[in-house]
């Protein structure tokens, strides 16, 4: 009888191959490197929705217009700035103040659809039984105040505003009144320079608004890097922390 070799002896098994064994070795190589290079995808996939969305903020919450608004018994002026952009200021006086100088000034900021030629006309009547002048200011991008429609522009012309408002007041008191987006110009001014009151219609916390109300459907990957935009000059939590003036809120359930 012929002699089995010593392969067949084990016919039904056979010891790993050399490929086999380095595979074995290969996988975890591999494993680590997966894991590498989803995270390089995912720093990719999100500098890519921050350059995307990089100023959305501005077309998510200004609204600029620029068509010409008649308003009968306000005056127009812009205000020049060597370092930025020149703005446009209506002012108007109120009923109490027609027949002599004003004892107070109103300076008012606009939401962020709303123009200085609607403000100063509300504004003066709210103030009616006063004796105030009242400021209203066009952002830049908005009636004929120079400069595109940024929310970064707004906290510095906002100063400006009230600065050229100080010169001419010559020590009479000074109120901020905003609505809306205008009361983050306003918190922001009253946090930096003397004021005499607030009246704040509807302020909202810009950052928390942004990622409460629309952060939910996009796992805040997108309401998060438009909620970082916002300038932390306008961040009215901080600023409303370093104003010790008496202020009046007007709190509405739509805005």
């Amino acid at each position: 009888m012929p002699r089995a070799s010593p392969d067949s002896t084990h016919a039904g098994f056979s010891a790993p191959g050399p490929s086999e064994g380095m595979r074995q070795v290969q996988d975890p190589a591999r494993r680590r490197l997966h894991h590498r290079l989803r995270f390089l995808l995912a720093l990719v996939a999100a500098y890519a929705l921050i350059m995307t969305f990089a100023g959305c903020a501005d077309r998510l919450l200004l609204h600029p217009s620029t068509d010409p608004i008649p308003v009968p018994g306000a005056i127009r002026e812009r205000l020049t700035n060597p370092a930025g952009p020149a703005l446009e200021v209506l002012t108007a006086r109120t009923r109490a103040a027609r027949g002599g100088e004003p004892e107070a000034f109103v300076l008012s900021f606009c939401g962020n659809a709303e123009r200085a030629e609607w403000s100063v006309q509300r504004v003066a009547e709210n103030w009616s039984r006063h004796p105030v002048e009242v400021w209203a200011v066009n952002y830049p991008g908005f009636g004929n105040s120079d400069g595109p429609a940024r929310l970064s522009s707004i906290p510095a012309t906002s100063l400006q505003a009230y600065d050229e408002l100080r010169r001419r007041a010559k020590g009479r008191p000074i109120f901020l009144s905003g609505l809306s987006l205008g009361t983050t110009a306003a918190l922001h001014v009253a946090a930096n320079r003397p004021v005499a009151g607030l009246v704040l219609h509807n302020p909202p916390p810009m950052r928390t608004l942004i990622l409460r109300r629309y952060g939910w459907w996009n796992l805040w990957l997108v309401a998060g890097p438009i909620a970082l935009q916002v300038p932390r000059e306008l961040d009215s939590l901080p600023n409303a922390s370093r104003c010790t003036v008496p202020a009046v809120f007007v709190l509405a359930g739509r805005d």
